[in-house]
């Protein structure tokens, strides 16, 4: 079911120089990104656009998000190995395994049931381990923080302040903010009432949920 062929390995290359071109500079995030296979989180009849830089459709009418802004997220987080990150949005699980490939402790929350399942199934082909959770991503996983990193990968309305508060001091949250199009936005946590807030410009990502339904 999962086949990564020389021709899969030749179209992931070229998507790296891409992201190069791109400005991503960072040799650890390529190269986990050359070592995931995008094809594998994708319906097979979209197998030639799977290293296009473009966002495609998967389940319940979600995205993958094109490779660029992945790559762009991943080098704004700025994961160091063991680091405990917290993802909001499993969505295929790209992401996810980009995350766990740079060797992050990747816990990440997902709201619709077959996303959440299918990317599961990846990460066993992947033989990777992160902790996957079924629920509200609004709310994070309390249990579990402090976090050194949380990621969004969907599109949220305001500053997630919940969030906020699951993340260590000096701990950095990489989200993107607004309605319709997105301002991306790295925010350090400096004390329990102070944070950095620096913006990286223009993104389209599809919506966090404001209804609190599970699918």
């Amino acid at each position: 079911m999962f086949v990564d062929s020389f021709k899969h390995k030749g179209m992931r290359r070229l998507m790296i120089e891409h992201l190069r071109s791109k400005g991503i500079s960072d040799q650890r995030v390529l190269d986990a990104m050359n070592n995931v296979p995008r094809h594998f989180f994708l319906d097979s009849s979209l197998d030639t656009l799977a290293y296009e830089d473009k966002a495609l459709e998967i389940l319940c009418k979600q995205t993958i998000s094109q490779p660029s802004t992945v790559a762009f997220q991943t080098q704004l987080l700025d994961v160091s190995p063991f680091e405990k990150v917290l993802e909001i949005g499993t969505g295929s699980g790209y992401q996810t395994s980009v995350l766990c490939f740079l060797k992050a402790r990747v816990y990440t929350i997902e709201r619709f049931k077959p996303l959440h399942n299918s990317a599961q199934m990846v990460f066993d082909a992947l033989k990777i381990r992160p902790k996957c959770f079924f629920g509200d991503g609004y709310l994070g996983l309390p249990a579990f923080a402090p976090f050194d990193k949380v990621l969004i990968t969907c599109a949220a309305p305001s500053l997630p302040k919940e969030l906020v508060k699951q993340m260590k001091i000096g701990g950095v949250m990489v989200v993107p903010i607004g309605e319709g199009t997105q301002t991306m936005y790295r925010i350090k946590k400096l004390s329990e009432t102070e944070i950095d807030v620096q913006s990286y410009g223009e993104f389209k990502f599809v919506p966090m949920l404001k209804e609190r339904k599970f699918y």
